[in-house]
């Protein structure tokens, strides 16, 4: 069948709770998101997770995405007693370090597991991995969440990390774009400003992404890349998407902007989701779920189409059905693998 020519409308929501009000079941029924996005707001037990993204599918009608952040570590929305604590990406760092082998197959069988998590409740999407590369003095956001300082080395593990969801039927998103390890605030909080020199990022920070063109999907970086842009955030720039994300990093997959609720971005709602729309973006996300924000950043959204119809396509796709996994045996190796490792 072919695909439409227009979509859903171009945005990824939350929810404000453990179940759908009848409020929100009407407005993402009339509204027509292209995905979900669940937090640990949202998060009670696996039964209860899974009434909640049936319903939010029933809702537009679809089988649509759902997304949720379970890198492990600090940033993992599901977590014990219901699901496994997953360690963060810094500590396959240390075991690839000292055996590159031995630490790819840690990181796929990690990953494997948490799209078996994931897919259970019915989620199959993952904002990871984190290609970000941090450096000495940045703002601690990114720190341990980074498998490792060296792009070669964090190329390498990221394609175990994106083999693993993948083979489980779940979506990955490679964040952030174009970078965000040299941001000297946290973009929650403020807008961060980077300006390394162009030949120093295309040597380091670039490359990751560089090497992840094909990736399926992307999260922004809501940063300020001085030599790109001095004025705008990369997800509000036009110049920064063409020529920086689209051009020398040669990205063509789908681009979601961070959440557009962060305080590194400031203005209305509604204009700010239309400027990262008209600047190059594919997909606007809103995490917290509040009604009245929801309802201006769906006014600045307009319908998927043209490209972003078919990377958003080429998305759903990657959310396929999962291969043969035995998950016990999986999980003995996994402990075994990362046993001595702190």
């Amino acid at each position: 069948m072919l695909p439409r020519a227009q979509g859903p409308r171009a945005v990824i929501f939350g929810c404000s709770g453990p179940k759908l009000s009848p409020a929100e079941k009407a407005f993402f029924r009339d509204c027509d998101p292209w995905a979900f996005i669940l937090f640990a707001r949202n998060v009670e037990t696996p039964e209860q997770i899974r009434r909640l993204t049936d319903d939010l599918r029933n809702a537009v009608g679809r089988e649509a995405l759902v997304f949720i952040d379970q890198e492990g570590g600090r940033v993992q929305r599901l977590r014990p007693p219901h699901f496994r604590d997953c360690p963060p990406a810094q500590r396959f760092g240390h075991i690839y370090a000292s055996d590159p082998e031995k630490g790819k197959r840690a990181i796929w069988i990690n990953h494997r597991l948490i799209a078996d998590e994931l897919r259970s409740i019915g989620v199959t999407a993952n904002c990871a991995p984190v290609l970000d590369l941090p450096v000495a003095k940045a703002d601690p956001i990114i720190s341990d969440r980074a498998f490792a300082n060296k792009p070669a080395s964090v190329i390498d593990m990221a394609h175990a990390a994106m083999a693993g969801l993948m083979s489980g039927g779940v979506a990955p998103v490679i964040k952030h774009i174009p970078g965000h390890g040299r941001a000297d605030v946290d973009s929650h909080k403020a807008l961060p400003v980077i300006k390394t020199w162009e030949r120093v990022l295309s040597d380091t920070d670039y490359l990751p992404f560089m090497a992840f063109a094909n990736a399926p999907m992307a999260m922004t970086a809501h940063v300020v890349v001085k030599h790109a842009d001095p004025d705008l955030p990369v997800t509000l720039s036009a110049t920064a998407m063409r020529e920086l994300v689209r051009g020398k990093l040669g990205y063509d997959g789908l681009v979601m902007t961070d959440d557009l609720d962060m305080k590194a971005l400031s203005g209305d709602l509604e204009d700010l989701t239309r400027r990262a729309l008209k600047a190059g973006c594919d997909i606007g996300l809103h995490c917290n779920g509040k009604m009245r924000s929801m309802v201006k950043v769906a006014k600045g959204a307009g319908m998927l189409e043209g490209k972003a119809l078919m990377r958003a396509i080429t998305a759903d796709y990657c959310a396929a059905t999962p291969d043969e996994f035995d998950a016990q045996a999986a999980l003995a190796e996994l402990d075994d693998l990362m046993a001595g490792t702190a």
